[in-house]
Order: C-alpha cells, then structure tokens, then sequence
C-alpha cells in the first residue's frame, strides 16, 4: 500500500500544478477582456449626427452626415450607417450616399460600401450626373475619390460603364480606368 502512495503523489502534485496554471492562466486573460482593449466593442455611438469641414475662408468644404456612427478602441475605426457625404467645392455641390461606411482613424479617409451612389444636379447647359458602383474611397480634405469597382456613369441620356474610376472634384474631372463602354449622346 505505501508503494501505490508513493506512486500516486507525484501524479497528485503535476495535477494540481496544472489546475493552478489553468487558472492562473484564466485569471490574466479574463482582466484583459474585461477592460474591453482586445475585443472589437463599441466605446460609443452617435445617432443622427452631422460632420462639417470648413475651409479657410470659413465656406463649407464638405459634410457628412450619418444615421448612427459607431466608434471601436481596439482598432480606432469608425463605422457609418447610411452616410450621406456633399463637396461644396465648385459650381455646384457633388453628393454621395450609401449604406454604410468606414472612417479612418484620422478622418482623413472615408470609404463607402455597399449600393454607392453620386449626383451632381443640372445647371445651364451642362445635364445632370450620376454614378453608382459598389464601393468607393473618398479623400474629403483633397476633393479625390477612386474604386476599382464596375461603375455606371449617366449624364443626361448618355450612359458610360468601366471597371475602376478616379474622380477629381477640384478639377471637375472624372476618369474611368479600363473597359469602358457605353452611350454617348451629342449636345444639343
């Protein structure tokens, strides 16, 4: 009988080593998910709010509105439900809409997803635009956006599809990359 004691201790003494780093091990880990640092929770959300750029002439550059905004810690990004973004600069103002969005953490990048969709109103002579594509990276503060997403582009009657496009709202210019197709109606 004392040789089956004898025995049994050692395998008694890793057991509970064992256990003891099973818990320990449990202890550490559950302090850092209980501060939230590693897990991709919201530290707070706006609902209904407006974002406004003015230049330095004190003129609206560009706004953004959002239905809810929902801001992460681990990661410093941003998430946007149905935004709403319009460039002041030039003739006339430049919409874009969608169904969600991803700010960067210095604001400075805005990329819409999901059902993109841009107008730019008639004036005088010159049709009114649209564009819709699936995604679409907006530099706000430069007045740039681009996808290498398929894009539809429809001026008046006329309609133009491509794969990728860089749009340049200072200049006015908008180009689309490859495979490039559609309607072109004359002027009148």
């Amino acid at each position: 009988m004392r040789v089956a004691t004898q025995s049994l201790f050692p395998m008694a003494v890793l057991a509970m080593m064992a256990a003891l780093t099973f818990w320990l091990d449990h202890a550490t880990r559950s302090e850092e998910t209980k501060s939230g640092k590693y897990r991709h929770d919201p530290d707070f959300m706006l609902n209904g709010y407006t974002v406004k750029k003015l230049g330095e002439d004190g003129k609206l550059r560009h706004q953004l509105i959002g239905d809810t905004m929902t801001h992460y810690p681990d990661d410093d990004s941003t998430d946007v439900q149905n935004p709403r973004m319009t460039y002041f600069g030039g003739p006339l103002p430049l919409h874009l809409r969608s169904r969600s969005a991803d700010v960067s953490k210095d604001g400075k990048i805005v990329t819409l997803k999901d059902d993109v969709h841009g107008w730019r109103d008639a004036r005088g002579d010159s049709p009114d635009m649209t564009l819709s594509t699936s995604r679409l990276t907006v530099y706000p503060d430069q007045d740039i956006a681009h996808t290498d997403a398929p894009v539809t582009i429809t001026r008046g009657k006329s309609v133009v599809n491509g794969v990728g496009m860089d749009l340049d709202n200072k200049l006015h210019i908008l180009s689309l990359r490859s495979q490039v197709r559609g309607v072109v109606q004359p002027r009148k």
